[in-house]
């Protein structure tokens, strides 16, 4: 299959204004109620789902740095996130086949014949044959968005093996062949999500900060050890690279950030009020 920049019939220098404009005369085209040719359907499919992908900044980017191959094999599955008023080619889907095994990113959360409605003003007469899709949702906990979870739920008294891939948030779609699951992940009381990114805060001592010292951090995999340097202020920000969520069916994870909190005592000893006058006359 050619990189979606070839689909398109554009230049990797392309403005959105040339994607938009390549992709209005070819959405036109081989919509299927247009071009009886055989594949046009497919073709038609392929347009979209390229300009799902270099319509969107950030999706173009990364797929930009990872290469068609790269971004398409998995490596960008969900990359984009929920749609968070990023326009009408935002949002995750996981299409599920065969009791929930198996998860492919595909045309930045919408059905391509949705693409052609909302793109052009019209409704698609191809589209509106299709049933309207049944959308339940799904509570999980925070550590099954962690690690992954599976589980069987009854829909309109059949019997579903539903698996969520690691590292789905809020929002998160799970298609079947005749209904969506939306995932609706409980908060964390430590771990605070922004995206793939968890932030948490660490309280340090005064004497901690001022001296430096080596702290213990948890993380959502594990405890790691964290060097304090001299002279650290409160919301100074330590970066762990990768210890953040995972991307849903991809080995790329996000990033841990943690925030340093100096911890002030409200009640001093005799003994230690007189030590920081000491300090205090020192600085």
């Amino acid at each position: 299959m050619n990189d979606y920049y070839s689909i398109l019939g554009v230049s990797k220098n392309a403005t959105q204004k040339e994607i938009k404009s390549a992709y209005r005369k070819l959405a036109l085209k081989w919509h299927p109620d247009r071009n009886k040719e055989a594949g046009a359907e497919e073709k038609f499919k392929q347009i979209n789902q390229a300009y799902g992908v270099l319509s969107d900044e950030k999706k173009r980017q990364m797929y930009d740095q990872m290469g068609h191959q790269g971004y398409t094999s998995g490596g960008a599955r969900a990359a984009g996130g929920p749609a968070g008023g990023q326009g009408p080619f935002g949002g995750q889907y996981y299409y599920s086949n065969m009791g929930g095994q198996g998860f492919d990113f595909d045309f930045g959360g919408m059905d391509p014949f949705d693409i052609f409605e909302q793109f052009f003003g019209a409704r698609s007469p191809y589209g509106s044959q299709r049933k309207p899709r049944s959308v339940y949702q799904m509570n999980i906990d925070f550590s099954d968005a962690v690690k992954g979870v599976t589980k069987t739920t009854v829909i309109n008294g059949k019997e579903h093996t539903i698996k969520v891939p690691a590292g789905v948030d809020t929002g998160s779609r799970i298609r079947f062949s005749e209904f969506d699951v939306v995932v609706e992940v409980r908060p964390d009381s430590h771990f605070k999500r922004q995206g793939q990114d968890i932030i948490t805060e660490h309280e340090i001592s005064f004497p901690q900060a001022v001296l430096g010292d080596v702290v213990k951090v948890k993380t959502i995999d594990d405890e790691v050890k964290l060097k304090i340097k001299p002279g650290t202020e409160s919301g100074t920000t330590v970066r762990l690279r990768e210890k953040g969520m995972p991307y849903p069916n991809s080995k790329k994870r996000g990033d841990h950030y943690v925030v340093y909190k100096i911890k002030t005592p409200t009640k001093l000893s005799g003994k230690a009020k007189k030590l920081v006058e000491e300090l205090k006359s020192e600085l």
